[in-house]
């Protein structure tokens, strides 16, 4: 994150850091980055040039690089809630998180599934949307899920007519909305291989996915489908759509992640606020070692930085 704030072309909005300032002293100083820290003034228009606003959020207890401490985990949900707060309030226009590491919060007592479902329930939003965005300029590939961190034994069983319905128009309305799309074409995804093979690889795709794609589609939605995932995918297929959905978590989200892993972006859909993040995890190998600490690659955070100042301008408008 120190990174990716310095050492490039200042971004085109004012950005707070939100974190515990002595951590973020340390880690500049442990990986040779000349930080200029100030604290975030709510009544401030604008830090001074080539400052950094930290929001100042102590941690219970001092962190060891790429070691988290289970201590900690209250005080870093309510970071991330408090910046979800400010950004539901409208005192913030977007929220890009880093990731954190589940198993460390979940070794706490605390029941957390990952940052999506937690904002879907601090903003109380029925449903939100899984999108991976990557790819080119010229060729976007932007990937949506129905069903995220689940099973997949339990998949099948989510996949229902509301789901794939719900998942489908909130990708529509968000291409509209926020990247600016004015008739977006949308592919679909079947559950099975070849899409069910007319009923017999699975009945998923005649009884559940291709009816809520009709309703879809007699709204008014430009929507093909269900088709193949091995064929949706397919570079010359896939730029014909702004959006493809995908059943599960692994049908979808290796494919974008093979053509854009360490500039790819996590985009939640569906909330009252943008919401974007990295398309990679926390790299605590990484973070024990300085000197890999100090090449490691800020592509995806750059990335999801420039892209939620991008989308946040399309909400605004």
């Amino acid at each position: 994150m120190l990174a990716a704030l310095h050492g490039r072309e200042p971004f085109a909005a004012r950005l707070v850091v939100c974190g515990d300032r002595e951590t973020l002293i340390e880690r500049a100083r442990r990986i040779g980055v000349a930080a200029n820290y100030v604290p975030y003034d709510p009544a401030s228009h604008a830090p001074p040039r080539g400052a950094v606003e930290i929001w100042h959020r102590p941690l219970a207890v001092r962190p060891v690089p790429g070691r988290p401490d289970p201590t900690n985990s209250t005080t870093v949900l309510d970071m991330l809630r408090d910046a979800a707060d400010a950004c539901a309030t409208g005192s913030m226009d977007a929220l890009v998180t880093a990731p954190v590491q589940k198993s460390v919060i979940l070794d706490a007592g605390i029941p957390f599934t990952g940052h999506t479902e937690f904002l879907a329930e601090r903003t109380r939003t029925q449903r939100v949307v899984m999108m991976l965005v990557g790819g080119s300029d010229q060729s976007p590939l932007r990937v949506a899920l129905v069903t995220t961190h689940l099973k997949l034994a339990d998949v099948p069983k989510a996949i229902t007519d509301e789901a794939v319905q719900e998942t489908v128009r909130i990708v529509d309305v968000s291409l509209r909305t926020q990247f600016g799309i004015a008739q977006p074409r949308i592919a679909v995804c079947g559950l099975n291989p070849h899409a069910g093979e007319g009923g017999y690889l699975g009945r998923e795709e005649i009884e559940t996915i291709a009816p809520a794609i009709a309703k879809c589609v007699s709204s008014g939605m430009t929507i093909d489908g269900p088709l193949p995932a091995d064929t949706a995918f397919v570079p010359q297929i896939a730029q014909r759509y702004d959006a493809i959905v995908a059943m599960y978590h692994d049908q979808g989200l290796p494919v974008l992640k093979a053509a854009s892993f360490g500039g790819g972006v996590n985009v939640t859909l569906g909330l009252p606020f943008v919401r974007t993040s990295v398309d990679h995890g926390t790299a605590l190998d990484l973070a024990i070692d300085a000197d890999r600490a100090r090449t490691a690659d800020v592509g995806s955070l750059a990335a999801a930085v420039t892209l939620a100042i991008e989308l946040a301008k399309h909400a605004i408008a």
